[in-house]
């Protein structure tokens, strides 16, 4: 009998859809892993003399190509000699070409960050003065293009299927063992180890251009794809692969052999020896992410990998878990219903997966966050609460779940109910079969060639047809008896709410895999602006921040101003705008005015050009004598919010 997809499934096939299309969608670019924390010749400093080399400084070790590091000159042509190379630790540095002339520099770097993402920026540096240049666009990271979009779905799939195919198995195993000759069941598993291994093979093929190029043409090139064999990310996908042949073999004997055990001794421990094999091939396809991804970079990796291929088993044992109780629920043939003390025994599993997961994830949470500011100062902080929130509702339904569980009646025990005596379909048609064969022989007449008689070959076929009606009316007689129940029946629906957050919850999930640990983005922003400032100092640039509040909606933010060189006669300024989080903030406009109160001159009004989001400049700016002059900033946040902050300063 066919079974069709239900209302409630559909919704939760399109909901899967759709979160991974919005999120995919609202995701931006990918967030650099390794952030750049300091380099020489600084970022907007002009130097007298043309440099030898330029050098920079990561938060992490970072992989490179011999294009990684790029210095362009003010026409666009490279002038590096030789490629990259580390100079100690996480600095890395450039080899520069001798006579370089006078003007404005670009610096391009395009990297692989310890935790397996590409990152990319650029910046710029003056010698002598600065100049114009037509150089734009350098190092956009390949991560931000659409082959990034893809490595991304792949990224999803993967985790995806790895929760259901562990997950599905251990339901098997631990809770329902009847459950390994449920076809639905052993398709979802089977499907879980499809979408694994099917998307580790696109994650190994988009890999190269993914962290180099970013273009499709790439995907298929031998030479990159050789390269990423070498790489740790291209290691782990191969032993994924690997251990993705044994858990085949593992299904194999699970849904084969296993299935066809009846006696208890031997099926008691096949189940022991699958148990164990299961647990060593899950716990290392666990370790193919932790060995290439946060895990293995920062803070105590030692303890940090363990702890991650933990939480990740977890999550499977209670997410695939959860998705394979959902398909036993709705799908399992009404013959072997899910039995409540398999229900209770889930219950168990998945209480203690939410424990682990706590202990687990507050390890990972200080360890990627460092302090209870990067919560709300950094994108991973705000993803994170968003996922601990997800959570904290997946517990809060799973409780609701139990509830239903412990009044979960057994469907034997139901299927025993007396019930008011149906009239089969089938009667009918049997006795009208008997009718018709005895006839002929009652009335004394010669039976037909080919008609049907006692004896017959063909009572054979027609006494099997009509067994088979008698079981899907039977079947269909005991799905209603299962289905009646009020407690079954809500339990069904809690379970598939739980599966519908659970699916927002792993696109949260892939998606804070893919963003700047909150720790390391705020060590790269102290690490910045200590950078600045001293190269400002060394320069004899000036740089001054001021904190404004509009008194607005979102009227809170940062100021900075820089002047270069600092000194009387022209000037270049530059108006940067933040938000308290360090992003840049784009007001409608920013008006400066200078004042040297010790000589009665001004307040000087200067109109900087709007550069792009966050970042005003103008050009010339006179400072007609040297003194301590007063620095005033108007910021407009709206049509009628608006603040002016001022700090003193000697230029000049």
């Amino acid at each position: 009998m066919t079974r069709t997809i239900t209302p409630r499934l559909r919704t939760l096939v399109l909901l899967l859809i759709a979160v991974t299309g919005a999120l995919l969608a609202g995701a931006g670019p990918a967030s650099a892993h390794a952030a750049l924390t300091g380099s020489d010749p600084a970022q907007g400093v002009v130097v007298d003399k043309a440099p030898t080399q330029v050098s920079l400084t990561f938060s992490e070790k970072v992989a490179m190509s011999d294009d990684s590091l790029q210095v362009l000159d003010p026409r666009g042509r490279k002038v590096q000699a030789g490629p990259p190379v580390n100079v100690s630790g996480t600095t890395y540095a450039v080899k520069l070409k001798g006579g370089l002339a006078k003007g404005t520099y670009t610096v391009g770097y395009q990297v692989v960050s310890a935790d397996s993402h590409p990152v990319a920026g650029a910046y710029t540096f003056s010698i002598g003065a600065p100049s114009q240049t037509v150089v734009s666009g350098v190092a956009t990271a390949a991560g931000d293009t659409a082959v990034g979009q893809l490595y991304s779905v792949g990224r999803y799939v993967s985790y995806a299927g790895f929760i259901v195919l562990a997950g599905g198995a251990a339901f098997v195993l631990a809770c329902w063992q009847r459950g390994s000759g449920v076809r639905p069941l052993q398709r979802l598993v089977v499907g879980g180890w499809l979408a694994l291994t099917a998307s580790t093979l696109w994650l190994l093929l988009l890999r190269g251009s993914y962290t180099s190029s970013g273009k499709f043409g790439d995907v298929l090139d031998l030479n990159l794809l050789g390269q990423v064999l070498q790489t740790k990310t291209g290691a782990a996908l191969v032993s994924r692969l690997l251990l993705l042949a044994a858990a085949a073999l593992f299904i194999a004997v699970l849904f084969g052999a296993y299935d066809r055990r009846e006696e208890e001794a031997e099926k008691r421990d096949l189940t022991f020896g699958l148990a164990v094999g299961g647990v060593v091939v899950a716990a290392g396809l666990a370790a193919s992410w932790a060995m290439a991804e946060h895990a293995s970079t920062g803070l105590q990796p030692g303890l940090a990998m363990p702890v991650d291929v933990l939480h990740l088993l977890a999550v499977a044992a209670w997410l695939g878990g959860l998705t394979a109780l959902l398909v036993a629920l709705y799908r399992a043939p009404a013959d072997i219903p899910v039995e409540a003390a398999a229900v209770h025994r889930f219950s168990r599993l998945a209480f203690a997966s939410v424990l682990t997961l706590v202990a687990t994830g507050a390890y990972q949470s200080w360890r990627q966050l460092g302090s209870w500011s990067a919560f709300t100062e950094t994108r991973y902080g705000q993803l994170l609460l968003v996922k601990i929130a997800l959570v904290a509702l997946l517990v809060g339904i799973a409780w609701i779940s139990r509830r239903w569980t412990g009044r979960l009646a057994d469907p034997a025990a139901e299927a025993g109910r007396p019930e008011e005596p149906e009239r089969e379909p089938v009667s009918a048609p049997a006795s009208a079969a008997q009718d018709s064969v005895s006839a002929p022989a009652s009335a004394g007449q010669e039976a037909a060639p080919g008609a049907v008689t006692g004896g017959a070959p063909g009572d054979g076929e027609r006494a099997a047809q009509l067994a088979r009606q008698r079981a899907a009316v039977d079947a269909a007689r005991q799905k209603r008896l299962r289905d009646a129940d009020p407690n079954r029946f809500g339990l069904r629906r809690s379970v598939l709410t739980e599966a519908g957050v659970a699916v927002v919850l792993l696109a949260v999930t892939t998606w804070l895999t893919q963003t700047e640990p909150g720790r390391t983005e705020l060590e790269a922003k102290a690490a910045s602006s200590s950078s600045s400032s001293s190269s400002s100092s060394s320069s004899g640039a000036l740089t001054l921040d001021m904190p404004f509040d509009t008194g607005g909606t979102d009227g809170k933010g940062l100021v900075r101003i820089d002047f270069d060189p600092a000194r009387v006669g022209g000037n270049e300024m530059h108006v940067y705008v933040q938000r308290p989080n360090g992003r840049a903030f784009d007001v409608p406009e920013v008006k400066v005015a200078l004042t040297l109160a010790a000589k009665s001159i001004g307040p000087l009004p200067v109109t900087p050009d709007h550069i792009t989001t966050g970042h005003w400049a103008a050009s010339g700016v006179q400072i007609p004598m040297a003194g301590d002059w007063k620095v005033a900033v108007t910021v407009r946040t709206s049509d009628i919010d608006q603040a002016t902050v001022s700090k003193n300063a000697q230029i000049g």
